[in-house]
């Protein structure tokens, strides 16, 4: 191995988790998604390594020798799981291809990125399948929950990194420390200096009247909910992110990929949507990664993506097990989830053999 790890990455999207790999020192070797215009941005901005195709038609023996696997695979059919075939469903079953990416080329470490929700998804039963799935291939492997805010990143976000370290890798992976708190996030603000003297992606959308004069009524940090109940503006039985402005003294609520109407995120100030170039600031994007798309597939894009600063986080804090001793005595193959430790399923003997 060079002085660099090797990466391949699945379902990889405009590649927000391969930057924060790329600049904690790793090498991109690979990449997938099925997305054109995702891949369009992937390949401006990291590489031409990318190949844009369905994951059901790849290769995967085509993968080059790697030392870490990473990705975010689809979680929306977790729900069908147990249900109309099981986890063979169409998309419930697309961490397999994962599942199989990391089999073939039995890397040092896999990272893969999912919702808050995929841990009680099926009451449970869907998270624990997966990590047994992995653990089967002879992984340790931990699942636990990341609010990025806590680890730098302008935007309170709530997601599932699942971590595996190869059975003969003489390294134990433990949660990163977090590094912020409420006292010291970094705030929407802060994040947001500057902004309007980017060029790319700075497109803003037209809104009726009537919206703009509902944002005025909305206090930062605010929303929907703000509006007074005997105004004609206000209407009943919206959720919580319509119509939902920043503070500008808080990182931003979770900024998401899709949705109509009062979803898009507004700024603190001013009576209008984010821009998207105002929400890659907010998941840590540099200024000089461009997007391609229109505003709705770039917004997409970003919504959908790993925060670069997280993944760099964890990306230098997975460095040891790359320059790690392998043992001749693999450890025990244990899953943890949520700090809960279970031994998987099945013989030990038999995972130990199966790594040989």
């Amino acid at each position: 191995m060079g002085t660099s790890p090797r990466v391949a990455s699945l379902f990889s999207g405009c590649g927000g988790m391969d930057l924060g790999f790329y600049q904690a020192g790793y090498e991109i070797l690979w990449a997938n998604d099925f997305v054109s215009k995702a891949c369009d941005t992937y390949a401006r901005n990291i590489g031409n390594h990318v190949i844009c195709a369905d994951i059901t038609k790849v290769d995967l023996t085509g993968i080059p020798e790697v030392d870490v696997i990473i990705g975010g695979f689809p979680c929306q059919d977790f729900s069908m799981i147990w249900k109309r075939g099981g986890i063979d469903t169409d998309r419930g079953n697309l961490y397999r291809y994962f599942v199989e990416a990391v089999r073939l080329k039995s890397p040092k470490v896999f990272v893969a990125e999912n919702v808050k929700g995929l841990l009680t998804a099926n009451g449970g039963k869907a998270v624990e399948q997966i990590a047994r799935d992995f653990a089967e291939l002879g992984y340790v492997v931990d699942v636990n929950v990341y609010n990025f805010a806590n680890y730098g990143v302008p935007q309170l976000r709530e997601r599932v990194f699942i971590v595996g370290v190869r059975a003969d890798v003489d390294w134990k992976f433990t949660k990163p420390k977090e590094t912020h708190n409420p006292t010291s996030y970094v705030t929407a603000e802060q994040a947001l200096v500057g902004v309007h003297l980017v060029i790319a992606n700075q497109e803003r959308q037209n809104i009726t009247d009537k919206t703009r004069k509902m944002l005025e009524l909305i206090p930062e940090g605010g929303n929907f909910s703000d509006i007074p109940k005997d105004n004609p503006l206000y209407v009943k039985g919206m959720i919580s992110h319509v119509y939902r402005k920043l503070h500008r003294n808080k990182p931003s609520t979770t900024i998401i990929a899709g949705g109509g109407g009062g979803t898009w995120g507004y700024h603190y100030e001013e009576p209008r949507p984010l821009t998207n170039r105002e929400r890659a600031r907010l998941f840590g994007y540099p200024d000089d990664f461009v997007f391609e798309g229109s505003v709705t597939e770039v917004r997409k894009q970003i919504g959908n993506s790993v925060p670069p600063p997280a993944a760099k986080m964890l990306g230098k804090h997975l460095l040891p097990a790359f320059t790690a001793g392998v043992l001749t005595e693999r450890r025990e193959i244990v899953h943890s989830i949520r700090g809960v430790k279970r031994l998987r399923p099945g013989s030990l003997e038999q995972v130990k053999l199966s790594l040989l």
